[in-house]
C-alpha cells in the first residue's frame, strides 16, 4: 500500500471513513459484520481510520476500539471533538444536529471519552470537528497542545475551518491536517484552502470524496432517500437539483467506461492526481467496495484525461448546497 504525509504523520493513501457504520446512512451492519469489515481493510493495507465522538453518538469510536485493538500499534486513529455531546444523549438526528461546544473543559471530556471507547492511551489524529464561534481558537489550539505534551494526543487537526481559523490555530499549535469535503462534486476548497495548506505545510483529508455516494455508481435517478438517510435532506439530492446533478454523473460515468474502471475509482484517482498532500477517507461498510475503492491506485489518469473531466465539470456545475440549513450553519469559511 502506497504512502502519502499529512505534514509530518504517514499514512496510507487512502483511508476509510467510518460514519457509516453507525450513522447518517443506513441500513447499518451488525456489529459483528461492522469489526469483520473494518479489520479486512486493515488486511488490505489501509491504516488510516476516521471517526468521531459524535458518530452514533459514541456507538462509532467503540466499534473502532473494538475492531482495531488488535493491531493498534499498525494503525493511525482520527477522531473529533467540538460537539456539545454527552453520555446518555439520544441518538444523531439527521433534522436536528447537535449544537458546538469547544470550550477547553469540553475537549478535555471528550478526549478522555474517546480514549476510552477507543481502548487506546492516546488518540494519533484529534480534529476539532468544526469551528465554535464562542471559543477563540487560541483556546481551542492551545487545549490541544496542553494534551500533546500529556501524550495524551500526537497531532492536531481542524475539520472544515476556513482561511483565518487554519492560521490562528496554526499559529498555536501546528495543524497536522484539515478535513473537509472535497470531490468532483465539491470543488471550493481549491481556490483559498489549498494555497493555505501549502503555505504551512498542512495536509488535506477529504470526506465525503465520493460525493455522498452520488459517484459510487450505486444511486440513480429513480434513488429515493428515507427519512433517516442524511441524504434527504440535502438540497443537492432533491429535486431539479438532483436531476441536473445526476447529468454530471452519466458524463463521469462515460469516461470512467472507456478507461475500463468504475466511476468510484476514477473519482478517487482523479482526487489523488490533484495535489500529493491529499489522503481521501470514502467510506463504506462492505469489503467489496474498499478493494473497488483501492482499485483507484492503478488508475492512470494522463494530462489529456485530466483536461477532459475538467472540461465536463466545468460544463455540469452542481446544483444545490452540500447540506441542510441547518447543518450549513456551522461550516467555517472565515
Amino acid at each position: 500500500m502506497p504512502k502519502r504525509h499529512l505534514r509530518d504523520l504517514t499514512v496510507s493513501v487512502i483511508g476509510l471513513g467510518c460514519m457509516g457504520f453507525s450513522q447518517s446512512f443506513p441500513p447499518f451492519p451488525s456489529r459483528e459484520e461492522s469489526v469483520r469489515t473494518i479489520r479486512q481493510a486493515v488486511d488490505e493495507g489501509i491504516t488510516f481510520f476516521d471517526t468521531a465522538e459524535v458518530y452514533g453518538p459514541f456507538t462509532n469510536e467503540e466499534l473502532l476500539g473494538e475492531a482495531l485493538e488488535p493491531v493498534r500499534d499498525q494503525v493511525v486513529i482520527a477522531t473529533k471533538f467540538g460537539w456539545d455531546v454527552h453520555e446518555g444523549d439520544g441518538a444523531y438526528r439527521v433534522d436536528k444536529p447537535f449544537d458546538v461546544n469547544s470550550s477547553p473543559e469540553q475537549i478535555r471530556h471528550a478526549v478522555e471519552g474517546s480514549l476510552r471507547r477507543l481502548k487506546t492511551d492516546h488518540i494519533d489524529l484529534l480534529y476539532q470537528h468544526r469551528v465554535d464561534p464562542k471559543v477563540p481558537m487560541e483556546d481551542v489550539a492551545g487545549t490541544v497542545a496542553d494534551l500533546i505534551k500529556e501524550g495524551k494526543v500526537l497531532h492536531f487537526g481542524l475539520s472544515e475551518a476556513g482561511p483565518t481559523a487554519i492560521r490562528r490555530a496554526n499559529a498555536v499549535c501546528p495543524v497536522t491536517a484539515l478535513q473537509s469535503e472535497y470531490s468532483m462534486f465539491f470543488r471550493e476548497p481549491e481556490h483559498e484552502i489549498f494555497p493555505v495548506l501549502e503555505e504551512l505545510g498542512i495536509g488535506f483529508v477529504p470526506f465525503s470524496p465520493l460525493g455522498r455516494g452520488i459517484l459510487t455508481g450505486s444511486v440513480r435517478r429513480t434513488t429515493t432517500f428515507d427519512s433517516s438517510d442524511f441524504r434527504s435532506g440535502v438540497p443537492r439530492f432533491q429535486g431539479e437539483n438532483f436531476s441536473s446533478n445526476m447529468d454530471l454523473v452519466d458524463a463521469l460515468s462515460e469516461v470512467a467506461a472507456e478507461k475500463g474502471v468504475t466511476l468510484p475509482q476514477l473519482a478517487l484517482a482523479w482526487i489523488l492526481a490533484q495535489k500529493d498532500y491529499i489522503v481521501p477517507i470514502p467510506g463504506t461498510k462492505q469489503i467489496r467496495r474498499i478493494q473497488e475503492n483501492l482499485g483507484a491506485l492503478g488508475v492512470d489518469l494522463s494530462p489529456e484525461d485530466l483536461a477532459r473531466i475538467g472540461k465536463i465539470l466545468e460544463e455540469h456545475p452542481v446544483s444545490g448546497e452540500r447540506y441542510s440549513p441547518s447543518h450549513m450553519k456551522f461550516v467555517n469559511r472565515g
